[in-house]
């Protein structure tokens, strides 16, 4: 069994895709974080995220290593370990535009196929759905009021020490979402058959008991 959680950022995929796998016992796939970790590797090699060339040499340097433990999750980068590293608003916005890069798409297609080979998982992202895991029996596509995300989002770089004004928080996010929506590979758009939740209101718990009655009715 594999659940399909895509959406934008700041609609709690992340949040309510570990809670989920945790009740159900699956395992968890934050593919956000494989991006974010070759945006980290390309900060650190000093190349300019925007330079597709350059990026896509970098890949064949890199070996990216997935954990889970006590339902959080660990990102190593040629055995070093990023986690604490990949949120911070720099690698977000080179996140965004390495994604967009036809070769690091392609690159991250296997590893993520091959996580999703080793159980039933809980995998979010921008493109679960419509590119990674086409066949998902579930597949939900989680949105939100722009106001509520960007509110989200600036309490969650706050608490990990990051102070910036909330309109730029809600700036970054506005160009993040027209870069993935407009991506010429796997843009961030909803599966035909995918379920879709307005988070706006809702509490995780409250997500998660609506993803729980979907995915009980396919077991």
């Amino acid at each position: 069994m594999i659940v399909a959680i895509d959406g934008p950022a700041g609609v709690g995929k992340s949040t309510v895709a570990k809670l989920l796998a945790s009740r159900l016992g699956y395992l968890y796939l934050d593919t956000g974080s494989l991006y974010r970790s070759v945006a980290w590797a390309v900060l650190e090699s000093d190349l300019n995220p925007e330079d597709s060339s350059a990026v896509a040499g970098l890949l064949a340097t890199l070996s990216l290593q997935m954990q889970v433990k006590n339902n959080s999750v660990y990102v190593s980068v040629n055995g070093k370990d990023v986690t604490g590293e990949l949120r911070t608003p720099t690698v977000s916005a080179a996140a965004s535009i390495v994604s967009a890069i036809p070769a690091v798409r392609a690159w991250l297609l296997p590893v993520q196929r091959q996580i999703g080979q080793k159980g039933s998982v809980v995998a979010e992202g921008r493109d679960i759905g419509t590119k990674v895991f086409p066949s998902a029996p579930v597949k939900f596509f989680l949105e939100a009021d722009p106001t509520v995300r960007a509110q989200r989002r600036h309490r969650e770089l706050v608490a990990a020490g990051h102070l910036r004004a909330i309109e730029e928080t809600s700036d970054d996010m506005s160009g993040r979402d027209s870069r993935d929506r407009s991506r010429a590979v796997a843009p961030l758009v909803p599966a035909e058959d995918a379920h879709h939740i307005d988070t706006s209101s809702l509490s995780a718990e409250d997500v998660v008991n609506q993803m729980l009655a979907v995915v009980t009715a396919k077991l």
